[in-house]
């Protein structure tokens, strides 16, 4: 009998923490129609024109605060564990690939390879717990884009999302629970940040995401596919699995670029506005990531634990990743074996 595939893909991270490995891991991340999803002439302009020739060095300084000398960006690193670890937990029987939907290691040469040794039956899981047409929806169009030269086309199942998958919830609960969260003034439920109007697009009903301000705040029929309300529910399975109240916690969102509205609230303006409230200590989960990266690593300890205590604040925990956690590798199991 043949092997079956399954394919890992995560966002992707610069081959080096040079201005040039990042300006070109930049230029190809923010040139993708779906990422910046304006016009082609303008986002030519914008892109190579004013984001990647001034982004490139800021970036790359904060990518050398992060890299190790050994194992590179945390981000491949663990992805690679990941691959390692999913490989030896299904056996045999299944070909895991691990591939970066911006460089490398490249989709195309992970598919190369389950081609090549002839597997057919593929289970594509993009490393993105909650959907948004800007990663998922963006690794399916690559995918298929590659898929599409082949004489034969193999069966090919993709995983949407995994936004409230139980060990998933449990990982990150585990992971909070080492830094005692009841001893903390307020949590945040940081995810990353998408431009409103992708939320937007994302209401085929044409009307639920402008019905009301907290449209998020209940994950139904019509907004299924929509990040935001993923990104409650997940919060809110998280904030239920810990106890955590309801006044205690904050879902905020960060990493924003350029100055069209971004969905809110910004992750920035919560830990000012708790910072003025007299909160001295913040515990902060990033569950929009399944490895630590330089939106958690750096932005949240160091940007946001800066701008805390200069505003009279004393402590910002990150809740590390799912990472290499054995729960967090069951979890990708099931999804491939019921799959």
């Amino acid at each position: 009998m043949s092997k079956k595939g399954v394919l890992l893909i995560n966002l992707g991270t610069p081959d080096s923490p040079s201005t040039a490995d990042v300006r070109k891991y930049l230029r190809e991340f923010l040139m993708d129609p779906l990422v910046i999803d304006i016009n082609p002439i303008s986002r030519t302009l914008l892109v190579k024109g004013i984001i990647v020739p001034t982004r490139g060095p800021k970036s790359a300084k904060l990518y050398q605060a992060i890299w190790d000398e050994k194992t590179g960006s945390p981000l491949l690193h663990y992805s690679k564990l990941q691959h390692k670890l999913l490989q030896e937990r299904l056996g045999d029987e299944y070909q895991v690939e691990l591939g970066m939907r911006y460089q490398s290691p490249s989709i195309d040469a992970a598919l190369q390879r389950l081609k090549d040794a002839l597997i057919y039956d593929i289970v594509v899981i993009p490393l993105f717990p909650q959907y948004a047409s800007a990663s998922t929806g963006s690794v399916y169009d690559k995918v298929m884009e590659l898929v599409k030269q082949w004489p034969t086309k193999p069966t090919i199942r993709f995983i949407n999302s995994f936004h409230d998958d139980e060990l998933m919830i449990e990982t990150f609960a585990d992971n909070a629970r080492k830094h005692k969260p009841e001893t903390y003034d307020h949590i945040l439920f940081s995810f990353h940040g998408l431009p409103q109007r992708q939320l937007i697009k994302s209401d085929h009903t044409h009307n639920h995401c402008l019905k009301s301000a907290d449209c998020c705040q209940t994950l139904t029929d019509a907004n299924r596919y929509c990040y935001s309300a993923q990104s409650h529910h997940t919060a809110r399975l998280l904030a239920e699995k810990l106890n955590i109240p309801k006044e205690k916690y904050t879902i905020c969102f960060q990493s924003r670029l350029g100055s069209d509205p971004w969905v809110q609230p910004y992750t920035s303006e919560i830990v000012a506005k708790l910072a003025k409230e007299g909160k001295k200590r913040l515990l902060v989960f990033c569950p929009a990531f399944v490895a630590d990266c330089l939106e958690t690593v750096y932005e949240v300890p160091v940007e946001y634990g800066d701008e805390f205590k200069a505003l009279g604040g004393e402590t910002v925990q990150l809740v590390e990743s799912l990472n290499d956690s054995p729960k967090f590798i069951e979890a990708l199991a099931k999804m491939v074996l019921s799959n």
